[in-house]
């Protein structure tokens, strides 16, 4: 039986009287890619910032193999092993592409120094198809370039659950091919993948199963097949009157 990893139950975040995210439960299995999806506005940024600390939860249990990290903060979260990329790229300019995925291995889940950081920073470069450009900063790179770093420096922390929160958003079509492929390659390396996305071919080509979020709650799950043809689903993308 597959292991669980990470598992939500009764996951809930108020913003004073609004309520973002409503009585999330799911499970997320090792090696598992799942897709967390929905129409804007549905929630899916807002549980990956409280399963990574960002914001503290208002009601429920997060748990990382069985440990609770539900009250801890993002950075002790970081170092049990929760990684992440963000909507928009954050990267610190004035600093190099090495230092930046370097920082990565410090403050990640097995907080490395020195000689071996630089070295993780130099695989994870390489992984992500930019090895020797490490000396490079920050404003020298096109824009996919900088999601490319920024994923490097997520994987560097040696995540046992990495959260890709629409990393291949903005990508032009060559550029969204090599972002699948990317995100393939760390598939079947076996990685634990929570995938918030809007692109559907990359849900379908990538994902295990999804959970589906409108209005802060869950409405569907299962496979990707199975989710995307269910009514609820349609309706709330669609509407009513065109689903």
């Amino acid at each position: 039986m597959t292991e669980v990893v990470l598992s939500l139950r009764g996951v809930t975040k108020r913003f004073g009287g609004l309520v973002a995210v409503n009585g999330m439960d799911f499970d997320v299995a090792e090696h598992q890619v799942m897709g967390l999806i929905g129409p804007n506005g549905s929630g899916k940024s807002t549980t990956l910032n409280l399963i990574s600390g960002a914001f503290p939860v208002s009601a429920g249990r997060i748990s990382l193999r069985g440990t609770p990290i539900t009250h801890l903060p993002a950075q002790d979260i970081a170092r049990r092993g929760i990684s992440r990329t963000f909507q928009l790229v954050r990267l610190l300019p004035s600093m190099t592409v090495q230092d930046n995925v370097m920082a990565g291995a410090v403050f990640g889940h097995r907080r490395r120094w020195g000689h071996e950081a630089e070295g993780i920073a130099q695989t994870m470069l390489e992984k992500v198809g930019l090895g020797g450009r490490g000396h490079l900063r920050v404003g020298q790179l096109t824009y996919i370039d900088t999601k490319r770093v920024e994923l490097a420096r997520a994987l560097a922390g040696e995540p046992r659950v990495l959260l890709l929160d629409e990393w291949l958003a903005g990508l032009n079509p060559t550029e969204l091919e090599t972002g699948i492929n990317l995100i393939r390659a760390l598939r079947d390396e076996g990685r634990t993948i929570i995938l918030v996305e809007h692109v559907m071919d990359a849900i379908r080509s990538l994902c295990d199963t999804c959970v589906v979020m409108a209005a802060g709650s869950k409405i569907a799950e299962g496979t990707p097949d199975q989710v995307l043809s269910d009514p609820a689903v349609i309706r709330a993308y669609l509407g009513d009157d065109d689903a």
